[in-house]
């Protein structure tokens, strides 16, 4: 059988991760449902990554050329422990916020292709932070999880002053996002009202990726795994999130698991008390363009978030 090729290109250098499959039926089957871009109906698994890394890169540049732009402040002391702020030129007292959390299955890409998304943004006076984080192998989950909460308390000490504190997430950064909304906030300085949370092709169960490729660089144990998902921290959400409007948002083309997680992680928020939260099952899409299309302010999930900042 061929070799399922799955890989992303940070700002680098490319990386490759190639997976032979082997073993039984089942575990192919789970290294295929888990490989984005085995599922593609646009291109072949190999052009649909090249073409997504190319289209984050040129939308951020593309921000980068509309925005003023902050590179490279410091949220933390770690080397990679910064952020790049997207500012809107305007007046206006009524700035919104929106983070964004970079995929990349926790291993590639970085806030250096993550601007994308201010370009229809900026000129609606929305500021946007991209966050680094140290991925894998240099950061393993819990590092992760700890460092995008420390970024949203540094942003609401930094931005005091803004109207309306917003997430985004796509896919690994969907799960992060969603781990910031499950945060136990008294062990923090501030504890953050975020007003609002697209969560973006993500993952939400983190124990069936254990066997797969995805978790050899980041080396997880099934109690790592069992601590960061989100969905075994629906209680602890509730507590902290329940004023915060939840977007589970999934591609029409994304994998069945892919999708299954989406569900599934909505159902469960759904069915929790007190919780806001709706499904978006994004026609015409697949794990990639999903999100590369942020970059469009006639985009379907651009203008949810518009309306959602009140500022359709």
């Amino acid at each position: 059988m061929a070799p399922c090729v799955f890989y992303y290109s940070n700002s680098q250098k490319q990386r490759e991760t190639t997976v032979v499959l082997g073993g039984n039926n089942e575990n192919q089957e789970l290294e295929r449902q888990f490989s984005p871009s085995q599922w593609s109906h646009r291109m072949s698994a190999d052009d649909v990554i090249k073409s997504h890394v190319t289209a984050l890169k040129e939308g951020t540049e593309r921000a980068r050329g509309l925005a003023q732009t902050l590179l490279n402040v410091p949220y933390g002391e770690g080397e990679g422990e910064k952020l790049d702020v997207y500012v809107p030129t305007t007046t206006s007292l009524d700035v919104p916020l929106v983070i964004y959390l970079h995929g990349g299955y926790w291993q590639f890409l970085s806030k250096e292709e993550s601007g994308f998304m201010a370009v229809p943004l900026v000129h609606k006076g929305v500021v946007v932070v991209a966050v680094g984080y140290d991925i894998a192998p240099k950061g393993n989950m819990d590092v992760m999880v700890s460092q995008v909460r420390r970024s949203v308390v540094s942003v609401i000490q930094q931005y005091s002053h803004i109207s309306g504190l917003y997430l985004c997430g796509h896919s690994a950064g969907a799960h992060l996002a969603a781990m910031i909304l499950s945060t136990d906030w008294s062990q923090y300085s501030v504890t953050p009202q975020i007003k609002g949370a697209f969560l973006v092709s993500g993952i939400y169960d983190l124990l069936p990726i254990l066997s797969t490729y995805v978790n050899e660089p980041l080396k997880m144990t099934e109690e790592v795994a069992l601590r960061n998902s989100p969905s075994q921290l629906v209680p602890q959400l509730k507590l902290s999130s329940s004023d915060c409007d939840i977007v589970v948002a999934v591609a029409q083309n994304d994998s069945p698991e892919f999708r299954k997680q989406s569900e599934d992680y909505y159902k469960a928020l759904e069915s929790t008390e007190g919780l806001k939260v709706t499904l978006e099952d994004v026609p015409n899409t697949d794990h990639f363009n999903i999100i590369e299309q942020l970059v469009d302010g006639d985009y379907h999930l651009t203008q949810l978030l518009l309306k959602m900042m009140g500022k359709s």
